[in-house]
């Protein structure tokens, strides 16, 4: 009985770091609760920059990773770029934005 008490409590501490492992975070992988976190985030940022009647929301990529948003695509000015920056940024749960929008 207590081979058997062993064994089943061994086989759960397995099973249970390979779970938490396969939950965590990394480098380059987000967990799934920074995902779900990340995807409310992207968003609340694209409504944000739909909002802005001056922004062309449709030419502006939005991605974000662990907080940090990226931004991307092609706007009609320099004024534009710094708008969905600052948009961007006040977006509660954003940590860092990273601006490569490009000017016409």
């Amino acid at each position: 009985m207590k081979q058997l008490n062993k064994t089943a409590s061994a086989i759960f501490l397995a099973v249970t770091l390979v779970i938490v492992t396969g939950c965590a975070a990394t480098g380059h992988r987000e967990s799934t609760g920074e995902y779900v976190d990340d995807a409310v985030i992207t968003t609340k940022v694209k409504a944000a920059i739909l909002d802005r009647p001056t922004l062309k929301s449709l030419d502006i990529h939005v991605e974000t990773m662990k907080g940090v948003v990226h931004l991307w695509g092609v706007v009609t000015s320099r004024s534009a770029v710094d708008e969905a920056g600052k948009v961007a940024r006040r977006v509660g749960g954003v940590k860092s934005v990273k601006n490569d929008l490009r000017s016409m």
